[in-house]
């Protein structure tokens, strides 16, 4: 069992990115890292820092519940694809670890989907 994020327009041919559970917790862990807080630390997470207390664009996909909640919109995809690829650019230099090499290609299939969905103006849905 796991999740899926994928485009809202009913075409199975779309492209999609898929983790277990731990594997998408462990994707926004490193995520939230990458924009320089814990995640554990935050409110949803089993801590007590605020949302508010932090300033990022990927605020929308780490604070999500796994897999209900609302879709990510076309404009949120659009205000998160330059710092997922800034992300991408600065780790990919890192190289040479398997677990970071994996979040740099879940990174890219992210930025595939939502890019998809941004073109044609359609949402990202948790399932």
């Amino acid at each position: 069992m796991g999740l899926v994020l994928f485009p809202g327009d009913d075409d199975v041919t779309s492209p999609d990115i898929s983790w277990s559970y731990t594997g998408f917790s462990m994707f926004r862990e490193w995520l939230a890292q990458a924009e320089g807080f814990t995640l554990s630390e935050m409110h949803g997470f089993d801590g007590d820092r605020p949302w508010s207390s932090v300033s990022t664009t990927l605020a929308p996909l780490l604070d999500h519940p796994d897999d209900d909640g609302p879709d990510l919109t076309p404009a949120q995809c659009a205000a998160m694809l330059p710092r997922l690829a800034a992300i991408i650019d600065e780790r990919q230099h890192d190289g040479g670890d398997p677990a970071l090499e994996r979040r740099i290609d879940d990174t890219r299939q992210l930025v595939t989907v939502m890019q998809f969905c941004l073109d044609r103006d359609i949402e990202i849905i948790f399932g």
